[in-house]
Formats: structure tokens, C-alpha cells, sequence
């Protein structure tokens, strides 16, 4: 069952003082990183992977999966914790995803992922933070 999120909400002035230049460009402006940049890439600890911009939880660890296409990638997120649209950027229609809390822009999911869910969610790194599992 998905849980309900708490929305928020900050003016751009605000995200720009909270966030770095290439945060803001992804999470409020939509954009997208360059691929293998994302120290994330190769993060395989056990943890969680939070919003970068208002650290809601979006993938525990045990999702993340190498897809080879230079993001982060995950093939399921926590129920209720990101939320859809249809992208029209490139022409052809994509889905793409953001944190249901503060509606920072994450990336976009594609039907080429490993089972069960047979979905890529594909991450901006830098729209994202590592929190580790307490040991």
C-alpha cells in the first residue's frame, strides 16, 4: 500500500540557496547529467537513496541494479514516494518521474528493466543522496 507523502514546497530562491547549481538544473529545472559521472553509479553499500532535495526515500539499495547506461537504475522505488507524467522534451512520449514530496525532477522510467518489475527507473545521480544502513 502506498504511503501518503506530505508535499513541500519552497520558492526557487529558496531551492537555489538549498541546492548546488547542477541540483537545481535537475530536481527544479528538469534537466539531466551527463552519463558515469554519478559517484552513485557505483555505489553498491546497503542503504537508502534519498532526494537529493528534500531527503524523502526513493530506492532502498536492494533495487539498484547496473543497466549500463552511465545512471543510476533501479527497478522498483517506494510505494507512494515518486509520482509520473508523460515527457513530450524529445518528441516521443516519456515517463518521466519526480519525488512526490518536494516534486523534484528524478528521471525517467523505461519498460527495459530486469524482473520482477521489468522496469528501468533511470536517476540523475546528483538528484539523489546515499544514507548507509546503521551497522
Amino acid at each position: 500500500m502506498a504511503e501518503t507523502v506530505d508535499k513541500l514546497s519552497l520558492s526557487d530562491d529558496e531551492w537555489k540557496k538549498k541546492l548546488t547549481p547542477e541540483q537545481f538544473d535537475v530536481l527544479r529545472e528538469e534537466g539531466t547529467e551527463r552519463p558515469f559521472t554519478s559517484p552513485l553509479n557505483n555505489e553498491k553499500h546497503s542503504g537508502t537513496f534519498a532526494c537529493a532535495g528534500c531527503g524523502l526515500p526513493l530506492f532502498p539499495s536492494k533495487f539498484k541494479y547496473d543497466s549500463g547506461t552511465g545512471w543510476p537504475s533501479f527497478y522498483d522505488t517506494l510505494p507512494g514516494h515518486v509520482v509520473t507524467k508523460t515527457d513530450y522534451k524529445i518528441i516521443v512520449p516519456r515517463t518521466e518521474y519526480h519525488c512526490a514530496r518536494c516534486g523534484g525532477h528524478q528521471g525517467h522510467v523505461f519498460e527495459d528493466g530486469p524482473q520482477p518489475t521489468g522496469l528501468r527507473y533511470c536517476n540523475n545521480g546528483v538528484a539523489l543522496k546515499f544514507i548507509p544502513d546503521k551497522t
